[in-house]
């Protein structure tokens, strides 16, 4: 017979209740304000390279994330979800896709867009199928293309004998600096994509606080080296000595660890993820060697995004104690 103790005993070893069953002190406003710190890197090189406009169009775009956020929830009678800090994000990630001349009210429009048709017409907040700020980029790029043309010559140095107060980014036929001045951001470009320096300082923050992993990044980085050598090998331009100036430009560094990791829009599994990163390597190659844009980072990782759930349909972790097929 079973004396009061052993009872009390198994009641406490014994615990039945609803999954999960496994829990964590992280939240998702935590895990978005991490984000929000590793991104303070890039924002003060922005900053420091293309000056005080830079400060001004981050912010726009910040705010009209977050206004266009909590409108559109208090017009729908829903719960105002704006100190998550995703809408922060949002706008931070879609300035950082823009040069710093770019026009305020575009931006601030983008926003909107990224906020509002990208994010909560498809439910909010882990329910968009796509990145609402690449989906505001891509929006940007589609109504005015040409405002993304040229960038200004960073630390307001001119070469000697030009009057011009912008320059063409590398990959769209500007000149290429030295491999030192594009990892540390010398060089024009959009605010977030130019230091990979920042980036990679505000990565290791992530990858140390558990946010993101290394998968995803290093597997679209790595994936564009090996298809970027490829076409340069079937093209006949293959040039090895050029594959950190393809790494280094562009936004192939910032996509790679702060867009193509976001929760809602890949895949749930190690070998979705890691299909999906090589996707998006593939495809920026792609359109970098054979396409009319400079640049496909953005394209790339929306294409993917839109594939996530065919990659999650037919790629599943075998459940604990299944037999394979």
């Amino acid at each position: 017979m079973e004396t009061t103790s052993n009872i009390q005993v198994e009641n406490k070893l014994l615990h039945v209740a609803a999954s999960p069953h496994v829990t964590t002190s992280e939240t998702m406003q935590r895990m978005m304000f991490d984000v929000l710190i590793a991104l303070i890197p890039s924002v003060v090189v922005a900053g420091v390279v293309f000056g005080l406009q830079a400060i001004v169009l981050i912010a726009a775009c910040v705010v009209s994330a977050v206004a266009a956020e909590a409108i559109f929830q208090t017009i729908r009678k829903q719960p105002v979800t704006i100190k998550d800090g995703s809408a922060m994000i949002t706008g931070v990630l879609l300035a950082f896709n823009l040069p710093s001349t770019y026009p305020i009210w575009k931006a601030a429009l983008g926003a909107v867009f990224a906020i509002v048709i990208a994010k909560q017409f498809f439910g909010g907040l882990g329910s968009n199928f796509v990145n609402p700020a690449l989906a505001g980029r891509a929006f940007l790029m589609s109504a005015w293309a040409k405002d993304f043309a040229n960038t200004p010559f960073p630390f307001g140095v001119k070469p000697a004998g030009t009057d011009a107060v912008t320059a063409a980014t590398p990959l769209s036929g500007g000149p290429t600096p030295g491999l030192w001045d594009m990892f540390v951001g010398n060089m024009p470009g959009m605010l977030g994509e130019v230091s990979a320096l920042a980036i990679l300082i505000g990565a290791a923050y992530l990858l140390w606080r558990g946010v993101i992993r290394i998968r995803i990044p290093a597997g679209m980085i790595g994936s564009f080296v090996v298809f970027t050598s490829l076409f340069g090998i079937v093209t006949g331009q293959f040039q090895p000595a050029q594959l950190p100036t393809e790494v280094l430009s562009g936004g192939l560094v910032l996509g790679a660890f702060f867009m193509a990791t976001d929760y809602a829009t890949t895949p749930m599994t190690a070998r979705g993820q890691l299909i999906f990163a090589i996707g998006a390597g593939f495809i920026t190659a792609l359109i970098r060697h054979f396409g009319t844009l400079p640049e496909g980072v953005s394209y790339a990782i929306l294409l993917m995004n839109v594939a996530t759930p065919l990659i999650d349909k037919y790629v599943k972790n075998k459940p604990f104690g299944g037999v394979s097929k």
